[in-house]
């Protein structure tokens, strides 16, 4: 069986009480392909998580955008994976660039947050990606299999883990990679999965893309071999979301 693509909308530190009400109807309201074909899930903030869980359409799922490294307690400001789970909140984002770079996470504190959400029963779409810098340099793949190892070193089981490349120089920026930009690292990728970890999990684990996907750019980029979805940010609070869910169906046209 293939991979089943793969969307989720990060909503990053947006939204009020309204405006996520007025997402969530444009959400449920949308005719998308079948689970089957595309799994969607969103992420709001911390805030809205039970709002956005008790309005949402049952086909699609919701994460948060983090969670704290091992069991709650005197952890001011944190959100504990256990408390996802309490929540029956089933996805978390962690290592999403915006925390490295800004709150200083390094490689080896996202990969002990992944193994501890996933001992939780949280799924974990975690993420890697390179800087403007060090792609020019030439060390985009050091960099991306450099944290990805940080997360293989604390994981047996990648069942629960979507990949999410997300290149930083791409976020936000309305730059986004090429299709083939896209896909070299994914297929990279994917081999040291293949090398450092196993056949099986590089078969199955999905590798998603994020940096400025939008309705205009995600089918070109759907169509690359393995790319197997995608990590939205701005467009995720808009319509064309729904264009981007529908890009899946790029996958099982003939």
């Amino acid at each position: 069986m293939g991979r089943n693509f793969f969307v989720g909308g990060n909503w990053k530190c947006n939204g009020t009480t309204d405006e996520v009400k007025k997402i969530v109807s444009t959400l449920n309201e949308a005719e998308v392909p079948s689970e089957d074909i595309v799994e969607v899930v969103v992420s709001p903030p911390f805030v809205f998580l039970p709002l956005v869980k008790s309005l949402l359409r049952s086909d699609f799922s919701v994460a948060a955008q983090n969670c704290w490294v091992r069991k709650g307690g005197a952890f001011t400001g944190e959100v504990s994976a256990e408390m996802l789970v309490n929540l029956g909140i089933p996805w978390v984002i962690l290592g999403h660039s915006e925390r490295r770079l800004i709150l200083g996470e390094s490689s080896e504190f996202v990969g002990d947050k992944v193994a501890y959400a996933l001992s939780m029963g949280l799924k974990v779409i975690a993420c890697v990606g390179e800087t403007l810098e060090q792609r020019e340099s030439g060390s985009t793949m050091d960099v991306v299999a450099s944290q990805t190892k940080s997360i293989a070193d604390k994981v047996i089981n990648w069942d629960n883990i979507v990949l999410a490349y997300e290149p930083v120089w791409a976020i936000g920026t309305g730059k986004v990679a090429s299709p083939q930009q896209a896909q070299d690292v994914h297929y990279e990728l994917r081999k040291w999965l293949e090398d450092n970890v196993g056949t099986e999990v590089a078969k199955s684990t999905r590798i998603i893309y994020g940096g400025s996907v939008n309705g205009a750019n995600c089918k070109e980029l759907a169509a690359r071999p393995d790319v197997d979805g995608f990590l939205v940010g701005g467009a995720s609070l808009k319509p064309e979301f729904i264009d981007i869910v529908k890009s899946a169906t790029v996958k099982t046209s003939p």
